[in-house]
């Protein structure tokens, strides 16, 4: 059996590191990945998710390469004859890019632009890239759909996103790349991100310290599960995709926040001392995936209903940190 080449980026991030794990597993792919090992989070937990799958697949091979090296990563990319690229790296966070919006264009503008002329130089007919549901701003009509509108993001993370998407079409109509775009919604699950609202929570709240909760705790998420979210992922890899597309990979769902607190303060048999906060700038009171076009294109369907998928991530916390 031939293998099929496929380099992930954003290899040690929450989302790249649990799409190599689910591809390793499937043994149909050489699984090349890189990230940068920025200290946004975290380093100790990057190291550690690429530590297991090394320890663990010896079709996995990584490097230590940022997407803005353009040299280093077209050497990459050249040597190891890569087919496919799905590219996860990129500065997260909404609230970060408030103070730091130069760490922005840096990895998500200029790193993205990197990814389209390595594919381009490297005739890598098909590329699958992360965008993000804050591309779609302020909306008051949900379930969201893909055909919203969403050139108005309001905060430059998303800016930069979307950007993404409109630097990936031209290269699709220039160069006649295949294009996919996936638009995740509110990802959690074990290992996931640090500065994230159920890791803080959690952490808070074994520690006796008081959670933030912003907009008085009327926020409401459509909160998906790291598994349906790689499924998605997995799907749209296994398919031959041809033109150019966007997608939503969410839960089809909305829950309070106040609702995935309750769930934390239930698993930890603790109860939650909370700040409520007024909403800070960026956030959007609501969000709500419509999946319908990706289970029609490859019939996908979150799983993982929020009280067992928050009872793993807390399994798995209080497994990580003893």
């Amino acid at each position: 059996m031939r293998y099929k080449r496929i380099l992930i980026t954003g290899g040690a991030g929450f989302i790249g590191f649990s799409l190599c794990k689910k591809l390793l597993e499937e043994k149909k792919y050489k699984v090349f990945s890189i990230d940068n090992f920025n200290n946004y989070y975290s380093v100790k937990i990057k190291k550690d998710r690429v530590n297991l799958l090394k320890k663990n697949y010896n079709n996995f091979y990584f490097s230590k390469i940022d997407i803005t090296n353009f040299n280093k990563l077209n050497n990459f990319v050249k040597k190891n004859k890569i087919e496919k690229i799905v590219n996860l790296a990129a500065q997260a966070g909404v609230r970060y890019s408030y103070t730091n919006p130069d760490v922005y264009f840096k990895s998500n503008v200029l790193g993205f632009f990197n990814i389209l002329e390595v594919s381009r130089l490297n005739k890598i007919s098909e590329v699958l890239a992360a965008s993000s549901s804050s591309v779609y701003g302020e909306q008051s009509k949900f379930p969201i759909k893909e055909s919203y509108e969403n050139s108005k993001p309001i905060q430059f993370y998303a800016a930069t996103k979307k950007s993404n998407e409109v630097m990936a079409y031209s290269y699709y109509k220039m160069f006649k790349i295949n294009f996919i775009l996936m638009r995740f919604f509110t990802v959690y699950g074990p290992w996931g991100r640090p500065d994230m609202s159920l890791f803080k929570f959690t952490k808070n709240i074994i520690n006796n310290k008081k959670i933030e909760v912003f907009n008085n705790g009327k926020h409401v998420r459509d909160f998906t599960y790291i598994d349906d979210i790689v499924s998605g992922i997995q799907k749209l890899i296994a398919k031959k995709n041809k033109g150019y597309n966007i997608f939503n990979i969410g839960n089809n769902t909305n829950i309070k926040l106040m609702d995935i607190i309750k769930l934390l303060e239930k698993f930890l048999n603790k109860k939650a001392k909370i700040k409520f906060l007024p909403i800070q700038p960026g956030d959007v009171y609501k969000t709500q995936s419509s999946t319908k076009k990706l289970e029609n294109y490859v019939g996908y369907k979150s799983k993982t209903e929020v009280k067992k998928g928050v009872k793993n991530f807390v399994n798995w916390f209080l497994d990580y940190y003893k």
